[in-house]
């Protein structure tokens, strides 16, 4: 499919999952606006190559998404947004009694209120442009709980409500909202985990893939960052034209269990 002459910001999107969409909708054809906080000249540099690659227009805009204020200036700033990719996202682990408050409002700021405030500020253009997508990079942690993400799992379910109401409010007009809901994804943060682990539980690398981070992913497979970009990429398609205001998975069977 073809996604010539639409214009897709990916919040969060110089590294792992939100890297992998942008590369995936600028493969279909999307000119591609990728973001963080930071704003280095590698920041840049990656944009540049996006473009390149694939002979589209891409461009890097720095913004931090705890910030309201600058999650709507990224969407004023990119002049025009027909696919809106929420994927900004950190993390943080401990027992709710013991977890930090200014962990809590991070996370809460980053994984769920930033999706908020980029789609205030995106609808308006695709209502004027007459087409729109919006999807919002959840989690299995968005249909599901696991012990000591007590700030993830809300924010995440957040995300899954927050996606439901979009679609509600846009259900007779040519935009669609939906949920992507990844498991475990290869990502190069991952990567970099697995020797620690492996170090720290005494076991081989292969032994922390299959029985530590995946043991909850029935395929005992990690999802790649091509699968989760290529399902956004369907998302966008005119096939999907009619799925709006749903989650799908990608987590090797987690959420069947």
């Amino acid at each position: 499919m073809s996604l010539n002459g639409k214009t897709a910001i990916i919040t969060g999107s110089n590294s792992g999952i939100g890297l992998g969409v942008a590369h995936e909708l600028a493969r279909a054809g999307a000119n591609v606006v990728i973001n963080s906080f930071t704003d280095t000249a590698e920041d840049h540099r990656l944009a540049e190559t996006i473009g390149k690659e694939h002979e589209i227009t891409a461009r890097y805009i720095q913004a931090d998404m705890s910030k309201p204020e600058q999650c709507r200036a990224l969407i004023e700033q990119a002049g025009g947004c027909d696919i809106l990719v929420n994927n900004a996202g950190i993390q943080h682990v401990a027992p709710v009694e013991d977890f930090p408050t200014e962990k809590w409002d991070a996370i809460i700021a980053i994984n769920m209120s930033s999706a908020f405030h980029t789609t205030a500020a995106a609808l308006p253009m695709m209502r004027r442009a007459g087409w729109g997508r919006i999807v919002n990079i959840a989690s299995a942690h968005g249909l599901t709980a696991s012990p000591f993400k007590s700030a993830y799992v809300t924010a995440k379910h957040g995300v899954v409500g927050l996606t439901k109401t979009v679609a509600l409010e846009t259900a007779r007009e040519p935009i669609t909202a939906n949920a992507i809901c990844p498991g475990y994804v290869l990502t190069p943060l991952v990567e970099s985990q697995i020797p620690d682990t492996a170090r720290k539980y005494e076991m081989s690398e292969e032994e922390v893939k299959q029985k530590v981070i995946l043991e909850r992913q029935p395929s005992k497979e990690f999802a790649t960052v091509e699968q989760v970009g290529g399902t956004a990429v369907f998302l966008c398609s005119a096939a999907a034209a009619q799925i709006t205001g749903t989650t799908i998975s990608v987590d090797g069977g987690w959420t069947a269990l």
